[in-house]
């Protein structure tokens, strides 16, 4: 049997773990992984932004800020409808999971959440998992959601709570805890990971997971993204990160959170396929994939449903049902709720 997922891993701990040869990292990241997930499932899910642009916070890294000059003009509210039709392709492109996004700061009790509260009764009844990441969140705004069959909130810490003062000013890192911990008032599940690339050390990478491990449980999801460096943003002339630097996260995060997806999220269209598979193989389980040649924004590109099907094809890896994961809490009861 394998042991009880850890809470209280110290800095020290994970920075060794961290800084293992990094051969070996994988090796037992790959191990980690094969105890807890099937190896040979991949789950492929689609973002899509139901309201872009015209944020007010100052996200250093974000194209849809008010506050830059970025090209993405403001778009209004989609329609249902709209939504419904493009879960409907994903889903015949073997999306298992979309994730409806909104620029906003905060959920606001008014119509426009209503309306996105039936969106995700809509997705839902087409038999997909629903994800949402609409800012801050109050607890009854989570169970608005959660009554509508909401399968997951993502709300990311970004990086260490000291770094992140200094990227965002807009709402404080205890801002985004406080968020996930309403979010945990409920059985929707949590998708909270963070970014790399944003001009942070190495300690505040580390920081940024402990402060992930210390979430009770564990988030059931755990995005690892890449900066994409978009012009008009003050982090637009960031250097790449490392390949080696990305995977050791990816690892280390598999490692100290077992049962977890790791998301391999956006910025993976820098990758190579080969540096794709050295992430599956260290315990990433989880991409996005699009339509289009963007993931989210035309400032962040991604890799489209076939150019992805081609590469799970070729490294004998299959896309993941919906529901389709033991180790995520309601996964029966929400499979019935969006088959009824």
């Amino acid at each position: 049997m394998s042991a009880a997922p850890r809470h209280d891993w110290t800095l020290e701990e994970i920075r060794e773990i961290h800084d293992a040869p990094l051969l070996e990292l994988v090796f037992r990241a790959a191990s980690v992984h094969r105890q807890h997930h099937d190896a040979r499932a991949m789950q492929v899910c689609k973002l899509i932004s139901v309201k872009t642009g015209a944020c007010p916070e100052d996200c250093a890294y974000c194209a849809q800020s008010s506050r830059y000059s970025t090209g993405i003009a403001p778009e209004r509210l989609m329609e249902k409808e709209q939504v419904i039709e493009i879960a409907r392709r994903a889903q015949a492109s073997g999306v298992s999971r979309v994730c409806l996004g909104a620029a906003w700061r905060e959920v606001k009790d008014n119509g426009q959440f209503d309306r996105v509260v039936d969106m995700v009764r809509g997705v839902t009844d087409l038999g997909l998992e629903v994800c949402c990441t609409l800012g801050m969140l109050t607890e009854p705004q989570a169970k608005r959601l959660e009554a509508a069959g909401l399968y997951a909130y993502n709300h990311n810490v970004d990086s260490s709570a000291e770094f992140y003062e200094t990227i965002i000013t807009t709402r404080t890192h205890a801002d985004r805890l406080r968020t996930i911990e309403n979010v945990r008032q409920t059985n929707v599940t949590v998708c909270s990971g963070g970014i790399v690339g944003l001009g942070e050390t190495v300690e505040d990478r580390l920081k940024m997971l402990r402060t992930l491990v210390a979430v009770r449980p564990h988030p059931e999801s755990v995005p690892i993204n890449i900066l994409s460096r978009v012009p008009g943003t003050p982090l637009e002339s960031n250097e790449d990160v490392p390949f080696w630097e990305v995977l050791r996260m990816i690892a280390t995060a598999r490692i100290l959170m077992p049962a977890s997806d790791v998301r391999l999220t956006a910025g993976r269209a820098k990758l190579s396929p080969t540096e794709q598979a050295f992430c599956f193989l260290a315990g990433a389980n989880s991409i996005f994939s699009s339509e289009t040649e963007f993931m989210l924004t035309k400032a962040v590109p991604s890799p489209s449903y076939d150019a992805d099907a081609e590469l799970l094809r070729v490294l004998g890896l299959q896309a993941r049902a919906p529901f389709d994961n033991p180790n995520a809490p309601r996964a029966a009861e929400l499979a019935a709720l969006a088959q009824r």
